[in-house]
C-alpha cells in the first residue's frame, strides 16, 4: 500500500537550529533515502520550496483567479514529501519515525488512493 508522509514545518523551529543542525538532518535525509531506496519502499519524494513562493489558483464561474501566496495562512508549512509503498500502516509509521524532522515537528502518514487511472 502507498502512503504520502508529509513534513510540516514551523519556521520558528526551524530558525531555533543552528548551520550544524540543519546540515546534520539534510544528511539524516540523504541516509533515508538510501535506505528506502534500498528497500524497494521508496516511490518519491520531494523537498518543497518556501510557502512564499506559492501560486494559488482558484476556479470560479469559469474564471481562472490567480494569487500570489499559499492558500491558507499557517503556523506550519508542507515543507516535503516521501512517498512509499509499504506492506501497512505500521511500517508506515516506523519509516515516518526515522524522518529526522519527526523529532522537532509532524510527519502526517496518509494512504495514497489507488484508481484505475495513472499509477504514481
Amino acid at each position: 500500500m502507498k502512503y504520502l508522509l508529509m513534513i510540516h514545518v514551523n519556521p520558528a523551529a526551524l530558525d531555533a537550529l543552528s548551520e550544524e543542525d540543519r546540515q546534520a538532518i539534510f544528511a539524516e535525509h540523504d541516509k533515508f533515502t538510501a535506505l528506502t531506496k534500498e528497500s524497494g519502499e521508496l516511490v518519491g519524494f520531494a523537498a518543497l520550496a518556501d510557502p512564499a513562493a506559492t501560486t494559488t489558483v482558484r476556479v470560479r464561474d469559469n474564471v481562472p483567479a490567480i494569487t500570489d501566496g499559499p492558500y491558507v495562512e499557517a503556523k506550519e508549512f508542507l515543507a516535503g514529501y516521501y512517498v512509499i509503498d509499504v506492506e501497512d500502516l505500521n511500517r508506515a509509521t516506523e519509516l515516518a519515525a526515522m524522518i529526522p524532522d519527526a523529532r522537532f515537528t509532524a510527519i502526517e502518514v496518509r494512504p495514497v488512493m489507488e484508481s484505475g487511472g495513472a499509477e504514481m
